[in-house]
């Protein structure tokens, strides 16, 4: 397979004046799998090149002419020669335009260095619907930068197996490095306001002057902009090749990011982590990404900063637990990065056949009615009542998927404006046709308990039941709505199973057979093992807006948000990664799983005050992954849950400190998410659910345990 890597006009690939994308490429090609197969394109100046498979593209002056054009145009006389496979264009999204109309059967991964909004070809929601129609695969180099490409795109336009984020990488030193460190405070970067270097000037004045046998090492330049500093324990070096930058980076105590601007990444402090730094950042754009253990200045201005440096300075044991813990929990090296490209350049598409059909056994015939979102073209695959329709199917059932909401959307008319009449006589029909003997409904609305009536009379030996989700809490959304749903059809039922303790719920009849059934897990949707792999993410937490609705709703908002928002103000030194909130858009299917994947807890945050044993199916996803869950401990999950398999917290502060707690210490973090996932997956499995759904909806004692019933 041969592949083609075109690098942005100008961009020297020389170790003379190396750019962060040259040195992107330069360090996961020379120890990819796929080295021998690997052309390097650009338009380098300097004669001294990386030492690798490079063809240089010169261009004459032209005055009258595009040179960007130019350049594409001799690439693309050198491609039809070298007739690569996969066609990899860095931080440029306009060549993908060009190339694409001459090149329309080649493979095409576009790597975006920096913020795709402020980039020719990918700044309107047009040209970045028409990216991912073209490409193959969209690479980021941080989930900053990701959600700036999805701003303002509709979710069922985003195909999230295209897009991947690697981060850039650098080489991870070893923690003997440490006993070289020297009392030096490094900056590296352009000495603009852009950079804060016009704060770190300002506020490293009074520190070398307050701290005399410190130093100062300034790396960089800027004609533009003239910032003074001048201070006898201050080394301004000017630019230095990028060893020379390692090297002081190797010496150096603390280093200082601590830019103005959403930074897409941020090379300085990913290098300086590496090298076993204590790192002083801003949480502008992807910096929070390039480092596991950082101090994040809660503010920019002179006095944070110097108050940051203050307390590494006073606090050697601080400084230096920050130091090797840069060292200890640095995964972003060359090697990891360029695994996950060559995963990427090597894999091939295939669907998994996630059932043997071959081995099942056809006891019962199961007519299962819910919401199985046709309609929304898989957006909404991953939820509930699939769990739960793929435990009556690993059970050996055979079971016959009848989608409400799509047919009443589908059927409706003038002369049945709700759809509702159509929808009731299809199941008539359907009933007839294949002689069910349990009719299950999830959130069934529009199926009428006079329909249920008139079948029960058709076929007396059919069993009926009923399974409900929603918050049953009377200080929580929807209350009486959800109530008013969930009593509509129980008298005409056999069995009800709720998310929520019946104990708690007074208005259920006593009569009636109510049971407390957990959120399915299902070994095919929550495949994610997070507690056996380094996260990026500390505290991961999605809101919906409405699952149907799919998108923001303007004006929306909800206790939860406040909550987060106290949160994430009191718990200044984290990682959190919310959706929903922000301007941020909800996520969904795929994309959902593919995010969470880089986190290390997940938030298990209901709206309304907690009640027992209630939670959404969020709880499925965060524990059922390998997440740590967080979850109030007002929900009683405790009588599931030991502390070692989740994190109960009982306010907002005890929340925050657990969370500053488990975000440190990654063997915590590591063997409670494990332990969360696998008492989770043994016991509160979609098969073992529709189990116990079809046993008390049959009324069969077959004295099996429910880890959930007595």
């Amino acid at each position: 397979m041969k592949i083609s890597i075109l690098l942005p006009y100008k961009e020297n690939f020389s170790p003379e004046y190396p750019g962060a994308v040259s040195l992107f490429v330069y360090e996961t090609t020379k120890i990819s799998k796929f080295k021998k197969n690997i052309t390097i394109y650009g338009n380098t100046t300097f004669k001294k090149r990386f030492n690798l498979r490079y063809k240089n593209i010169e261009l004459k002056k032209n005055p009258f002419g595009s040179q960007t054009r130019n350049y594409v145009k001799k690439f693309t006389d050198l491609e039809r020669k070298n007739d690569s496979t996969i066609i990899e264009i860095h931080n440029r999204p306009s060549y993908i335009q060009i190339l694409s109309k001459e090149f329309n059967k080649k493979i095409f991964t576009l790597y975006f260095h920096n913020d795709p909004l402020s980039m020719d070809g990918s700044q309107t929601i047009a040209e970045r619907k028409n990216l991912l129609k073209i490409c193959y695969r969209i690479i980021f180099n941080s989930s900053w930068s990701k959600k700036r490409f999805l701003e303002g795109m509709e979710n069922k336009f985003v195909n999230s197996d295209k897009l991947l984020v690697f981060h850039q990488s650098a080489n991870k030193r070893n923690i003997k490095i440490l006993g070289k460190k020297k009392k030096w405070i490094t900056f590296v970067g352009k000495l603009n306001k852009a950079k804060g270097y016009d704060i770190f000037a300002s506020s490293i004045k009074k520190i070398l002057s307050k701290y005399p046998e410190w130093n100062a090492k300034i790396i960089g330049d800027e004609k533009r902009e003239k910032i003074i500093l001048n201070h006898k324990s201050a080394d301004i070096l000017g630019f230095r090749p990028h060893n020379e930058v390692l090297k002081i980076f190797e010496q150096t105590s603390i280093a200082v990011v601590c830019s103005r601007w959403e930074e897409p990444f941020g090379r300085t402090s990913l290098e300086a982590a590496a090298n076993g730094c204590a790192v002083i950042i801003t949480n502008k754009g992807g910096l929070p990404e390039t480092v596991t253990d950082a101090k994040i200045l809660n503010k920019l201005n002179v006095s944070e900063l110097t108050k940051n440096l203050k307390l590494l300075i006073n606090n050697t044991k601080l400084r230096k637990k920050l130091q090797k813990l840069s060292i200890k929990n640095f995964y972003l090296t060359h090697k990891f990065v360029t695994n996950s490209i060559d995963k990427y350049r090597s894999e091939k598409l295939s669907f998994l056949n996630r059932f043997n059909t071959k081995k099942q056994i056809k006891n019962l015939r199961i007519l299962h009615i819910t919401n199985f979102n046709e309609r929304l073209d898989g957006r909404l695959f991953f939820n509930t009542g699939r769990r739960i329709n793929n435990g009556f199917i690993r059970l050996g059932h055979s079971v016959l998927g009848f989608s409400d909401r799509d047919i009443q959307k589908y059927y409706r008319s003038f002369k049945d404006i709700k759809g509702a009449k159509t929808l009731n006589e299809k199941l008539r029909k359907t009933c007839y046709n294949y002689k069910p003997d349990i009719i299950m409904l999830g959130h069934a609305d529009l199926i009428s308990s006079e329909q249920i009536n008139e079948l029960r009379d058709d076929y007396p030996n059919v069993k009926f039941g009923q399974w409900f989700l929603d918050p049953l809490n009377k200080k929580g959304p929807d209350y009486e709505r959800n109530k008013k749903r969930i009593l509509d059809k129980i008298d005409s039922l056999d069995a009800s199973f709720v998310t929520t303790s019946p104990s708690v719920l007074n208005f259920l009849p006593k009569k009636s057979n109510n049971f407390f059934i957990p959120n399915p897990s299902d070994d095919s949707f929550e495949t994610l093992n997070n507690f056996s792999k380094p996260c990026n993410v500390d505290v991961f937490f999605a809101l919906s807006h409405g699952v149907h609705r799919g998108i923001l709703k303007t004006g929306k908002t909800d206790d939860r948000i406040s909550f987060l928002k106290e949160l994430e103000k009191k718990t200044p030194d984290v990682k959190f990664d919310l959706y929903g909130v922000n301007k941020i858009q909800p996520i969904w299917a795929d994309h959902y799983f593919k995010t969470i994947s880089n986190a290390k807890m997940g938030l298990n945050l209901s709206r309304g005050e907690a009640i027992k044993y209630y939670s959404s199916d969020r709880i499925t996803q965060i524990v059922g992954n390998g997440l740590v869950c967080l979850i109030d401990e007002k929900t009683q999950y405790r009588d599931f849950f030991d502390n070692d398999e989740m994190v109960f917290y009982s306010d907002l502060s005890d929340l925050s400190e657990k969370i500053l707690k488990i975000s440190r210490d990654e063997k915590a973090r590591k063997s409670i998410a494990r332990k969360g996932k696998t008492k989770y997956m043994k016991y509160f499995n979609s098969s073992l659910v529709a189990d116990f759904i079809i046993n008390k909806t049959l009324g069969v004692d077959n004295k099996r345990k429910y880890f959930w019933h007595d």
